[in-house]
C-alpha cells in the first residue's frame, strides 16, 4: 500500500505541474498511511521531478518519522484538514493561476454561475490572509473546513481534499475551471447567477446521481 501511495504522490504531483498549478517548487500533497501517519511531499522540490523515495512520513503532530528529505513547511495546513475532517484521506495544496488571482483579489468563488458549480464543489470560500509556513494558515482554514471540500487562501492559492488523491486532484482541477468561467462571465459583463429554485433542483439531481452511482 505504501509503495502505491508513493507512486500516486509522484503521479498527481506531475499532473499538477503539467497544468501549471505548481510552478517552481510550489504546492504540496499528502495522503494517510494509517490512523497515525501521513505520507507527504518534501519541501523545496519540483512536483514534476519528485521520485517515490523523496516522500516523507510524519505523525499527526507533524513530527518527521522517516525520509531523507525534509517535510513541506506547510504541513500544518494538511494536519488541520485531517484533524477537522475525519472523512478525508488526501490533501492537495497548489496555486491554480485563475483561482489564485481570485484569492489575490479578495474574492471567493461563491456565485453559482453554472450547473457544474452546484453539482461539484458548491461555494468555494476564501480564507483570510495568513503567512505561509506559520500556524496562521491552519487557523485561517479551520472555520471553513467542516462545510466545504475546497478553500481559496487569500493572496496564496487553494487547498482541496477528499477520500483519495484522485478525488482531491479532481476538486483542484474543478476550482480552476470554475474560476475561469467566473472570470470570463464577468468580462463579458452579463453573468447570470442561478436562482434559488434552480439550485434546489440541482441539489436534488446531485442526490439522485449519488444514489444511482452507489447502487451501480
Amino acid at each position: 500500500m505504501e509503495c502505491l501511495l508513493r507512486r500516486d504522490l509522484v503521479r498527481f504531483g506531475r499532473w499538477l505541474s503539467r497544468l501549471g498549478f505548481t510552478p517552481g517548487t510550489a504546492g504540496n500533497l499528502s495522503v494517510r498511511l494509517d490512523h497515525e501517519r501521513l505520507l507527504v511531499t518534501p519541501t523545496g522540490m519540483s512536483k514534476y521531478l519528485m521520485r517515490s523515495a523523496d516522500m516523507v512520513i510524519v505523525d499527526l503532530k507533524g513530527r518527521q518519522l522517516a525520509g531523507t528529505t525534509r517535510v513541506t513547511s506547510e504541513i500544518g495546513m494538511h494536519l488541520a484538514v485531517y484533524e477537522h475532517r475525519e472523512d478525508v484521506d488526501a490533501v492537495i495544496h497548489s496555486h491554480p493561476p485563475t483561482a489564485t488571482a481570485f484569492a489575490c483579489a479578495g474574492r471567493a468563488l461563491d456565485e453559482m454561475l453554472c450547473q457544474e458549480a452546484v453539482m461539484t464543489l458548491g461555494v468555494v470560500p476564501l480564507a483570510g490572509f495568513a503567512t505561509t509556513g506559520t500556524d496562521e494558515v491552519a487557523a485561517s482554514l479551520v472555520p471553513l473546513l467542516p462545510g466545504h471540500d475546497a478553500i481559496l487562501m487569500a493572496n496564496h492559492g487553494a487547498v482541496s481534499y477528499g477520500k483519495t488523491l484522485l478525488d482531491a486532484f479532481l476538486k483542484m482541477e474543478t476550482i480552476e475551471h470554475l474560476a475561469q468561467i467566473a472570470l470570463v462571465a464577468h468580462q463579458l459583463g452579463s453573468p447570470q447567477v442561478l436562482g434559488q429554485s434552480q439550485i434546489e433542483q440541482l441539489h436534488l439531481a446531485k442526490a439522485n446521481y449519488r444514489k444511482n452511482a452507489s447502487v451501480s
